[in-house]
């Protein structure tokens, strides 16, 4: 019952029990230096006609969940959440996110740390409000993107629901057969928070702003931005729109010589941008890894000529970043896939060989010569290879009749004149033997004489 839901009637009691009421928000009036709330304190009023209720009570990050305590006095706590189908209770790490299904009229109290300038908030009706994105789009650039959540039609502007709620963008594709992006899904873009960080323009303002690039394939795409917490979703579905490939093509013309400049061109595209308003930055990476920041200024003509040295051979690379507006005055950013090209290496060149011119005649007659010799040479290797076979044959069958038949052993005597061993000469001690052997009285061999064995007087 959302009408009995708006009525909903939140009570902060002072200590001299004086009421003060409010429709939606109430800033909690306790101690601040205190760590528990008294069970006193912190009370708020729930009205009888209220059929469902949604509390949002934020805490110290990482304490334990609060304590409900109802009119009669019993507690709720995130336990029973498991047992009774009539509450749902998120216990996250900074707050209590708690829905109850016809609860008990009358004066509630909220147990538990809550932060000195916390607000108990009551969710009524949730709306996410959306500012269109612009129709006309093209690959590389940053798009904005602002959303309001409203509670009950009012801004929400407590500052720890920033810690509850991320807005999220997503592109679906609208598979339409038409488009290069035909069956590509879902993109999830970004998700960002109201904290003032990154686009943000404000933080805790209630309002989400945001930039994401659009670095997916062009196509025609169905936006969905749209926010999700534990017990609820909502969500935007824009027209589908169509996203462009870049508006600007390149040339690019190499130096004629070394100390000439290679000049990149690029051409846009009338039909999507302004040439008067575009303005053209980046950088250029050369071979030898040294880097050129560059800017092209805003003219009316429809290219931008930009020179780049020339380093001889190796990968040159040139990064793009433009500013301008488009032909519906939406002023725009983007940055461009990064040009890319090479110059290859040059070969050296090597002396070519000279062949001797040989006349035909000649070349003929050193053909012939050539066959004749190696015909000549094979004839010659017949003849060899015959006479040592059958001299093998031979050798064969003279030793198998020398072992087998006459059973005698194969010698082989062969005498060097050089290796023999000469006769001794007698020399002078050997006559001197003969000598004494004759003075002894011993007769030669030769004479045939008896031998004188009588021994001397000496």
């Amino acid at each position: 019952m959302k009408i009995a839901l708006l009525s909903l009637l939140l009570l902060c009691w002072s200590l001299q029990s004086t009421a003060k009421v409010s429709q939606q928000i109430t800033l909690l009036t306790r101690d601040g230096q205190q760590n528990e709330i008294p069970l006193l304190e912190n009370r708020f009023r729930i009205d009888h006609k209220v059929e469902k209720i949604t509390l949002l009570f934020f805490r110290k990050h990482g304490d334990p969940a609060v304590v409900l305590v109802r009119p009669d006095g019993s507690k709720y706590n995130v336990n029973d959440a498991l047992n009774n189908a009539e509450i749902e209770w998120f216990d996250e790490l900074s707050y209590d996110l708690i829905t109850i299904e016809n609860p008990m009229p009358g004066p509630w109290q909220v147990v538990g740390s809550v932060l000195s300038d916390s607000r108990i908030m009551v969710l009524g009706e949730v709306t996410l409000q959306v500012e269109p994105l612009p129709k006309m789009l093209f690959r590389g650039e940053t798009i904005k993107v602002t959303a309001r959540i409203l509670n009950d039609g009012k801004a929400v502007e407590v500052g720890q629901f920033r810690d509850v709620v991320n807005l999220h963008v997503d592109f679906i594709s609208t598979n339409n057969s038409d488009y290069a992006n035909f069956g590509a899904g879902t993109h999830n873009v970004t998700s960002f928070k109201d904290d003032g960080q990154g686009f943000d323009e404000k933080p805790l303002d209630g309002v989400f702003t945001g930039e994401f690039k659009l670095s997916f394939p062009a196509g025609e795409w169905q936006p969905e931005i749209y926010i999700e917490t534990p017990i609820l979703k909502r969500s935007v579905v824009q027209q589908p729109l169509v996203v462009h490939e870049p508006p600007f093509s390149y040339d690019l013309q190499l130096a004629a010589d070394a100390e000439a400049s290679h000049t990149l061109t690029i051409e846009l595209d009338p039909n999507i941008v302004k040439p008067d308003t575009l303005l053209v930055q980046g950088k250029v990476y050369y071979p030898n890894n040294e880097e050129q920041m560059f800017t092209l200024d805003a003219v009316a003509s429809e290219q931008r000529l930009l020179a780049i040295q020339n380093y001889d051979w190796g990968r040159y690379s040139v990064e793009l970043s433009v500013f301008g507006s488009n032909v519906n005055g939406r002023e725009f950013m983007a940055t461009l896939p990064t040009y890319q090209f090479e110059i290859e290496r040059p070969i050296e060149m090597v002396p070519e060989v000279i062949k001797p011119v040989i006349d035909l005649e000649q070349q003929q007659a050193l053909a012939e010569k050539q066959r004749i010799e190696e015909q000549t040479m094979t004839t010659w290797l017949i003849v060899v290879l015959i006479i040592g076979g059958n001299l093998f044959v031979v050798v064969l069958g003279w030793l198998a009749i020398r072992i087998f038949v006459q059973k005698k052993p194969v010698r082989f005597k062969i005498t060097v004149p050089f290796l023999q061993k000469k006769s001794k000469v007698p020399s002078n001690a050997d006559e001197s033997v003969e000598n004494k052997v004759e003075k002894n009285g011993a007769k030669n061999d030769k004479s045939g004489e008896i031998l004188n064995l009588s021994m001397s007087d000496d």
